[in-house]
């Protein structure tokens, strides 16, 4: 197996670089960032399309670009239901929350932290696959994200978006490419996916606790999905930053051509995995420690007398990345001016407010690159929706728990089989890293009887889990707010 090359290395630099110039561009374009709207909202001049690939970018991390292709390999391609998840999330933002934001015209809706994840989960998988340095790579992406967004603010962020997603798009290509070539034809992929099972489009069963149902994507991953499109800061902060209403909601449809172009160049490298690989699994083997390591292996494997190459989908793996990070950075840059500075600071100026914004997107970036340091070491509202929102937390947080120390059953998940009978290496462990679940260490379940609730409430498909902190939510602020008199009877206009 390949290592990474100085062209490799050569190749993500150069995709790092030339998101660092956009940001300078537009610290210096139209005469700067004059005021907190230009930096935040992009001025509200925005047009649909580079908005829509925004859009996008910021929706496709990382843990796409490594995730989903061994999703599809290992429980097959019914994860392509998500294709009418997104027209339906879709379609709920454009015509439903799109038209509130963008009358009312604000800035902040809210806005949370998980960017250390994003920043650390992919760099951990690359580095144990293809030695791709670790810390180098934590914090290249991270001062360069924060780099741009610091000075070209949300036309920064969205037009290095647009050429992050043609990186992704060439990321995801060469691996298709090579891999028919490899395997001699698209019609041979598609014949041992077939035989192997992945070809699982459809799947009626109307059980919440199977793991991948049509029900369960379609009904749990449009409630996961809105709360993404629908209410959350980084997008939201994108569509109302264009010129016209018409023009956010062409972002958001021009988007779902996007995304399904993605999720189907995902399914393509799934099946292309399996294909290869089903008669030598890698995971199986221990030739690598977790699935999301699958796709990095693939690329070494098919494509290591082609330098450079490797290197360009790592760059489309780091652009999800960046996408990611830097949506967050200004989405907080903006709630905390908006917030928690404008409202309390009235006699400031545009000009310093502009300059605040640019400070609080140093600062989290900052906070960013100490968050994926801290996941290395850890592997204004009404009564009744506080109430609600804290009971929903709960009940998410208690199954979700549960789910991770009593891990659902394989007939619950269906994983489809795989196969070592082609190897012809001898397997043992030489892998440096545990992926054992810390959770399970800790409560030290093994051996130990399965309570009642493990085969049935912990079992709960994972992208129901978004659901019932929902409806869990709603009906419980609904109900404090009748029982207290907190309703509020004011209308928008």
């Amino acid at each position: 197996m390949g290592r990474f090359t100085v062209w490799d290395y050569v190749v993500f630099a150069a995709m790092l670089v030339v998101s660092a110039v956009i940001g300078i561009y537009y610290a210096f374009a139209g005469g700067g960032q004059k005021t907190s709207k230009d930096f935040l909202m992009g001025g509200r001049s925005m047009s649909a399309v580079p908005v829509a690939l925004s859009l996008t970018a910021s929706f496709m991390s990382a843990v796409t670009v490594l995730g989903t292709p061994a999703e599809i390999y290992r429980y097959g391609a019914i994860f392509c239901i998500f294709a009418i998840t997104y027209a339906l999330v879709v379609l709920c933002s454009a015509e439903i929350f799109l038209p509130v934001f963008y009358r009312l015209g604000i800035t902040s809706t809210y806005e949370t932290l998980y960017t250390g994840i994003v920043i650390y989960a992919p760099a951990l998988a690359l580095n144990q696959v293809t030695g791709f340095d670790l810390w180098g790579a934590v914090v290249a992406t991270g001062v360069v994200c924060t780099f741009y967004c610091t000075l070209g603010g949300l036309k920064a962020v969205v037009w290095t978006d647009v050429f992050q997603v043609g990186i992704m798009v060439a990321g995801f290509s060469s691996v298709i490419i090579r891999a028919v070539v490899v395997q001699e034809g698209i019609g041979r992929i598609l014949n041992d996916s077939y035989y192997g099972g992945r070809l699982n489009f459809w799947d009626f069963d109307p059980n919440p606790l199977q793991r991948h149902t049509f029900w369960t994507i379609i009904i749990g991953g449009t409630f996961t999905w809105t709360g993404i499109y629908g209410v959350n800061q980084s997008q939201v902060q994108r569509y109302i930053a264009c010129k016209t209403r018409f023009h956010a909601k062409m972002s958001l449809y021009i988007n779902l051509v996007g995304l399904w172009a993605i999720l189907v160049c995902a399914m393509f490298c799934g099946l292309a995995l399996y294909s290869i690989y089903k008669d030598c699994d890698p995971w199986m083997a221990e030739q690598v420690s977790a699935l999301d390591q699958l796709m990095p292996y693939l690329v070494l494997d098919i494509l290591r007398d082609f330098p450079g190459v490797p290197g360009l989908f790592v760059a489309s793996a780091y652009s999800g990345t960046l996408s990611t990070v830097s949506s967050s950075i200004n989405a907080l840059a903006a709630v905390t001016v908006e917030d928690l500075v404008r409202p309390y600071f009235r006699s400031l100026s545009e000009k310093k407010l502009s300059w605040i914004s640019m400070g609080m997107s140093l600062f989290y970036g900052g906070v960013c690159i100490a968050m994926a340091a801290l996941a290395s070491l850890l592997g204004a509202l009404l009564q009744g929706a506080f109430v609600g929102l804290i009971t929903g937390f709960v009940i998410s947080l208690w199954v979700g728990i549960g789910s991770q120390i009593y891990p659902p059953l394989p007939e619950r998940t269906m994983p489809l089989p795989l196969s070592t009978a082609g190897c012809n290496i001898s397997i043992s462990s030489n892998l440096t890293t545990s992926t054992e679940n810390p959770l399970t260490t800790i409560f030290s379940t093994q051996g130990a009887e399965r309570p009642v609730l493990a085969d049935h409430w912990y079992s709960l498909s994972y992208l129901y889990f978004s659901t019932l902190g929902t409806l869990t939510t709603i009906a419980v602020g609904m109900i404090i707010s009748l029982l207290t008199g907190t309703g509020s009877t004011a209308e928008v206009e």
